[in-house]
């Protein structure tokens, strides 16, 4: 059978692809080609080099050859194509714009005519020969030609024949007629395989509209509705079509024409000096919230889905809630869009699909959270707004409660309308959440939205100021008993406590309401410790307001802040004794932390009075010792023997003693007792650590003093007492005492000869020190190796010592 029957008869058999999809495989095909040859160039090359290795060569050929390589190519064939086609399309279309703008009047109508229009239908009708040939990219860029003259058509017909149109009208009429001719041209059957025509249609298509809003003064409502009409038709665009240069394009329109009309219209309800403009303008945010609620009703993708809803729910808010605000009085605006925004949650009980709900409730959620970031300076101020009272204590009972709270904070404007947004955010937590994983955040968001609410009122109803004092109380008193029968327990102890705080700042403006304040919180919170759940909160607050409430007694009885102190002494006393009945309790720790910080305010206090203070700090060193009793708490021995060593000193400061071994002989002989018991309990124990801490407390400073003492009975005394330790530690062969008792029996012995010595070397020739000291060197070193041998000697030997 002839080749050519064979060939034909399969190509008949066979399904023919489309001219473009032919042309696709034929470019991949000669890429496969090229990369053959390169390999078989480079083989080959090979292949020479070793043949001429292998056989003898004349020396006229022995010149070294460079191995013929295939040359790497740089780029495809139909990237190079592509460039070359995208350049001659840019020159033709700067040459047709240099025709048009330049040398267009040296034509005649007729000329003019005959170009142009001969020009543009050979550019737009090339492309279906083009592709009737397979040449696709080359019908792409006369195509793009084509379109681009079009442009320049339209650009001539209003010089020639439109000249004192208005030119925002001509623009929108030129862009309506171009979008439509290049959506019927990229339309047509034989221009199926050109993916320039419909996109630029698209993009013609975002102009008619916004141009003609321009053309006759419609404003800045004809403007935006003439926006968020194309974001509409975008938006049907990027919906329907399957090509994805124009849905990708449709949606990027969409977006952009869309959030600029959005935008231009919440501005326009913010704005709106009264009902009717407010109303066009809600119509034009519900027009865009539909556009986007639409959108997100036909997406495929949920997250996508939700991202749109969330915007559309925000306008629906928007746009009810600036038809509120220019009804109601002044004010009222946050209240309004509240109310809109939680009629979003009507979403839930519709049939709508499950992302488009999802994206409703944030947009409601985000509305209510903005609500409550609105309302939080009223509630600052309100809570916060007591600590000023810190600077004007008991400077007598303000007028209200607003007075009492904002007392150097301003107050803000509309308080009852801004309390109104944490009110129904609280409602909305509290009533409309479900599900397992989100009613205990939300319970304990509506909790605390609550209890703010209830802490604000009276200062936004400008209560009596005995009313605000009475109603934090009971707010307090509320939350500990909701925490004592474990509803939300964590949350409302943390409330109790806070509005514990506040209330306490609130009563610092009289005396009278301090005192009964601070005594009702101590009761209160004492009596909740009882609790082994709230007792690592309460009893620390309890011995804070005990604290709190002994200074308060001691300045209202006129007493000095040191005959204060003692009162304050009662705190760590009991936080001890609750610590030791706690066990191990959570709340044991904080118990103690905070008696230490009452001790150390009591120590504070009586810093001015040296003999009070001794005995704050005995007292202290009592209470430490009844600490260190139990035997988990035995190294809080040594804090109490430090403060007793403490108030000694103090006291002997205070009886203007100056002997130094009054303050060190009650260190050492402690010190010396404690050695000799644990040298007892551990016959090991090194004599440094049994009595190094205690001698050299005594015997340093005394020789220090001593060194200045004019009079003989220190260094008599030291000096006997440094002997008699030599002595024992010789005894009983200790290396502490023996060097320490020694060291500092030669240096009272040098310095009680000192002024002998110096007489001596005076009344001596200049020569005899240094010849002493030469005889001293001379007998050094005849004597050298034995001095050493007796070195060692004495260092084995207190080696040997403990």
């Amino acid at each position: 059978m002839p080749r050519h029957v064979t060939r034909t008869t399969l190509r008949d058999m066979t399904h023919v692809p489309p001219p473009a999809e032919e042309l696709r495989l034929l470019d991949a095909e000669l890429r496969q080609l090229d990369a053959r040859r390169a390999q078989l160039l480079h083989r080959r090359a090979w292949l020479v080099a070793a043949l001429q290795t292998a056989r003898p060569l004349n020396p006229a050929q022995q010149a070294p050859r460079a191995p013929v390589e295939a040359s790497r190519r740089e780029a495809t064939a139909p990237g190079v194509q592509n460039v070359l086609l995208l350049l001659g399309g840019v020159l033709l279309t700067v040459a047709a714009m240099v025709f048009t703008l330049v040398s267009w009047g040296h034509l005649g109508i007729a000329g003019r005519a005959l170009v142009l229009g001969t020009v543009t239908v050979a550019a737009l009708g090339a492309p279906f020969l083009l592709l009737k040939r397979g040449l696709r990219s080359t019908a792409e860029s006369v195509a793009g030609l084509g379109l681009a003259l079009t442009v320049l058509d339209a650009y001539a017909l209003r010089q020639v024949a439109f000249m004192g149109t208005d030119g925002a009208g001509y623009t929108a009429l030129a862009s309506a007629v171009l979008a439509g001719v290049w959506a019927v041209y990229g339309l047509l059957p034989r221009a199926a395989g050109l993916r320039l025509p419909l996109p630029a249609a698209l993009a013609a298509a975002q102009l008619p509209l916004f141009f003609w809003a321009v053309s006759v003064t419609a404003g800045p409502f004809g403007v935006a509705a003439a926006l968020l009409v194309t974001a509409g038709f975008d938006t049907g665009v990027a919906l329907r079509v399957t090509a994805r240069s124009v849905r990708v394009l449709a949606a990027v329109g969409a977006y952009g024409t869309g959030a600029l009309g959005a935008l231009t219209a919440g501005r326009l309800s913010w704005d709106a000096a009264g009902p009717g403009a407010a109303a066009r303008a809600a119509a034009l945010l519900t027009l865009a919230a539909a556009i986007a609620l639409g959108a997100a009703w036909r997406l495929p993708k949920p997250a996508v889905s939700t991202g749109n809803a969330v915007p559309g729910g925000l306008l629906l808010v928007a746009a009810g809630g600036g038809v509120l605000r220019a009804a109601l009085p002044g004010g009222w605006a946050v209240p309004g869009y509240v109310a809109c925004g939680v009629a979003l949650l009507a979403a839930m009980r519709v049939p709508l699909p499950e992302p488009v709900r999802r994206g409703v409730v944030q947009a409601s959620a985000a509305v209510q959270a903005v609500a409550v970031v609105c309302a939080l300076p009223l509630l600052v101020v309100a809570l916060l707004g007591p600590l000023g009272w810190m600077e004007r204590w008991w400077t007598g009972a303000p007028s209200d409660a607003r007075a009492a709270v904002a007392v150097h904070m301003p107050w803000p404007p509309y308080p009852g309308q801004l309390l109104l947004g944490p009110v129904v955010v609280a409602a909305v937590l509290a009533l409309l959440v479900r599900g397992e994983a989100r009613r205990p955040q939300a319970l304990t968001g509506a909790a605390l939205l609550a209890w703010a609410t209830v802490m604000t009122l009276p200062a936004v109803f400008q209560l009596p100021y005995a009313v605000a004092l009475l109603l934090q109380g009971t707010v307090t008193g509320a939350a500990l008993a909701a925490a004592a029968f474990r509803l939300l327990p964590v949350t409302a102890g943390m409330l109790a406590l806070g509005g514990s705080v506040s209330l306490a700042f609130l009563s610092l403006a009289s005396q009278t309401a301090t005192l009964t304040v601070l005594s009702v919180l101590t009761a209160l919170f004492a009596a909740a410790s009882l609790l082994p759940h709230l007792a690592p909160l309460t009893a620390p607050a309890a011995l804070v307001y005990a604290t709190a409430l002994a200074c308060a007694t001691g300045l209202a009885a006129g007493r000095q802040p040191q005959h204060t102190a003692l009162l304050v002494l009662v705190v760590p006393a009991v936080a001890t004794l609750f610590a030791a009945r706690l066990g191990e309790s959570h709340a044991r720790v904080p118990v103690e932390v905070t008696g230490a910080a009452a001790g150390l305010l009591a120590v504070g206090l009586a810093i001015t009075a040296p003999p009070m203070l001794a005995l704050v700090l005995a007292l202290c060193g009592v209470i430490a010792a009844g600490a260190a009793v139990r035997s988990d708490r035995r190294p809080v021995g040594y804090a109490a023997a430090v403060l007793f060593l403490l108030a000694s000193w103090v006291r002997l400061a205070a009886w203007d003693v100056g002997t130094v071994e009054a303050y060190t002989l009650p260190v050492t002989v402690p010190a010396l007792c404690v050695g000799v018991w644990r040298t007892s309990r551990d016959p090991q124990t090194s004599s440094w650590t049994a009595y190094g801490a205690g001698l050299t407390a005594t015997l340093l400073p005394s020789l220090a003093a001593a060194w200045d003492d004019p009079h003989w009975t220190r260094p008599l005394l030291l000096g006997t007492a440094a002997l008699l330790t030599t002595l024992l530690g010789a005894r009983h062969r200790l290396q502490a005492p023996l060097v320490l008792g020694g060291s500092v029996l030669v240096l009272v012995a040098l310095h009680e000869l000192a002024p002998y010595l110096v007489q001596m070397t005076g009344a001596l020739p200049r020569w005899v020190p240094f010849a002493l000291a030469g005889l001293f060197l001379l007998a050094l070193g005849a004597t050298y190796e034995r001095r050493l041998r007796d070195v060692r000697r004495v260092r084995d030997v207190l080696t040997a010592m403990h």
